[in-house]
């Protein structure tokens, strides 16, 4: 049976959200930026959160299932001091069950001090390396991938002069999507896999400096965006100030997450350099050159749709309408999937507005279809509402190939547009046509050259495939004649 999570959504989920500060931030306490910046990426993980900070030396740590207005309060937060560095973690997990346990940061002590961990991305190479540390004797308490990559750089400490030079020398055994903030007792670093998958920046208010995995964290908090972590870099930050280490820079070929831009990210943050509202609205921009209908009004199904859909009606010339009203107010657990048909739940989060589609031919503009069950539950409710005709457009390629990088697709099985051709998904989901954005305009939803992204989701091209991670032919199979980046189209002015 579905997850009411699935019913809701039926997107691919991405794992995590980090963001950590040092230093003084007054008239603010720390674990109040760390709070506020954790809400501001509450989209990045629902399933948990936790808040470690380090109180000259001492590491307290709060962390439990939930989101974060459920798991802090006024006196949790007070609770865990007001020390001078401290981390925090959204999740959603894609390595290891949603239990209490794994719920980060991680906190760790061993002979040479103390350290706390925080994790976005995925290892490649967990299966590996977790098996080798238990055959030595290591014992673990998490199913998460997160728990490795702290044995990794504890059993690197106990030969190395520093904390950084362990993390450096950490890099070299663990593979895959990772953005770590990592606390110690007397510094703070920040590191981005040599890939560069997941995002992170770097921010600064005050005298404190900030370290998140979206620019819109550091908006949520006043501070001042600074830069981008870049993809190997060791970003360390102690009482000297910031430095960077960049041992394993431009050691791989940058492959940036292009569904961070599609539809994981806030659409007010930036991410190495590129402005997420101006890429999603170019992606529509694309789609109504490449795929244009006769139609009267185009709508965007909310969040992530709503930007494509005005890039599709600014370059169309189709009025761009509101067509539907989302119930912000609804939880992750509101109702068990057996208590309403389907069709309600949809309504209950997503309802038509009417008087923009009834007796209409609609462009619907979503980010993605992946199983196919919401986008035919969503049309139905536009058909119930009037709509004469529903035009489908995604702002994203068809989704036919798993992700090793952190986000929740592991196999082809349930993906629709893997098992079915174009015409076949649109009878499935009831539209009149149906048209995905080309994966050679996935290359340009930047407006200036910035580094490659990873498309692999619809390519099948892995910058890094794991060893035994999937069939061959899942790992090879490309996307057909539009796997290769294309010229802009003509036409477009975004």
């Amino acid at each position: 049976m579905e997850s009411s999570s699935i019913l809701f959504e039926d997107k691919p989920r991405e794992e995590c959200g980090i963001f950590g500060i040092y230093g003084d931030a007054s008239p603010r306490k720390i674990t109040d930026c760390v709070y506020h910046g954790l809400y501001s990426l509450q989209h990045r993980g629902q399933e948990s959160c936790g808040m470690a900070v380090n109180n000259e030396g001492e590491i307290s740590v709060h962390k439990d299932l939930g989101r974060v207005s459920d798991v802090f309060d006024r006196k949790t937060i007070d609770g865990l001091g007001n020390g001078q560095i401290a981390i925090g973690h959204v999740r959603y997990g894609t390595t290891g069950a949603n239990v209490r346990l794994n719920a980060q940061p991680l906190t760790v002590n061993h002979i040479k001090g103390s350290m706390a961990l925080a994790h976005n991305g995925n290892l490649t190479n967990h299966g590996e390396l977790r098996n080798r540390l238990e055959l030595s004797g290591s014992i673990f308490q998490t199913t998460s991938d997160t728990e490795v990559i702290a044995y990794i750089i504890t059993r690197e400490r106990l030969s190395k002069t520093s904390i950084e030079e362990a993390v450096s020398a950490a890099m070299d055994h663990i593979a895959g999507a990772y953005s770590l903030l990592i606390m110690s007792p007397r510094k703070l670093m920040a590191v981005r896999d040599p890939f560069g998958f997941r995002p992170l920046c770097i921010g600064r208010l005050g005298d404190a400096w900030i370290f998140a995995s979206e620019s819109c964290a550091l908006d949520g908090i006043g501070a001042e965006f600074v830069r981008d972590v870049e993809p190997g870099e060791i970003a360390v930050v102690d009482h000297e100030g910031l430095r960077s280490i960049r041992t394993h820079c431009g050691t791989q070929t940058v492959s940036h997450c292009v569904f961070e831009y599609i539809y994981f990210s806030r659409p007010d943050s930036v991410l190495d350099g590129v402005s997420v509202h101006t890429a999603r609205q170019r992606a529509g921009a694309f789609l109504a050159l490449e795929h244009p209908v006769q139609a009267d009004v185009v709508i965007g199904v909310p969040d992530s749709g709503l930007d494509a859909a005005l890039g599709y009606a600014r370059q169309s010339g189709i009025p761009y309408g509101m067509g539907f009203i989302k119930n912000k107010y609804i939880g992750r657990t509101f109702i068990e999937p057996g208590q309403l048909n389907r069709e309600n739940l949809v309504r209950i989060k997503l309802n038509p507005i009417a008087a923009t589609v009834a007796g209409k031919r609609v462009v619907l503009i979503d980010d993605s279809i992946v199983r196919g069950t919401t986008s035919a539950r969503i049309v139905k409710t536009l058909r119930d509402a009037g709509a004469g005709e529903v035009h489908m457009r995604v702002s994203a390629p068809p989704f036919i190939n798993p992700c090793y990088y952190g986000t929740d697709i592991s196999s082809r099985e349930n993906l629709v547009a893997a098992n079915n051709t174009v015409e076949e998904t649109a009878r499935i989901i009831g539209v009149d046509s149906l048209g995905y954005l080309s994966t050679g305009s996935v290359f340009m939803l930047n407006d200036r050259p910035v580094g490659g992204f990873c498309a692999a989701c619809f390519t099948g091209k892995y910058p890094s495939p794991p060893a035994g991670a999937g069939r061959p032919d899942e790992r090879e199979h490309a996307a057909g004649p539009e796997a290769e980046p294309q010229a802009v189209p003509p036409g477009c002015p975004l």
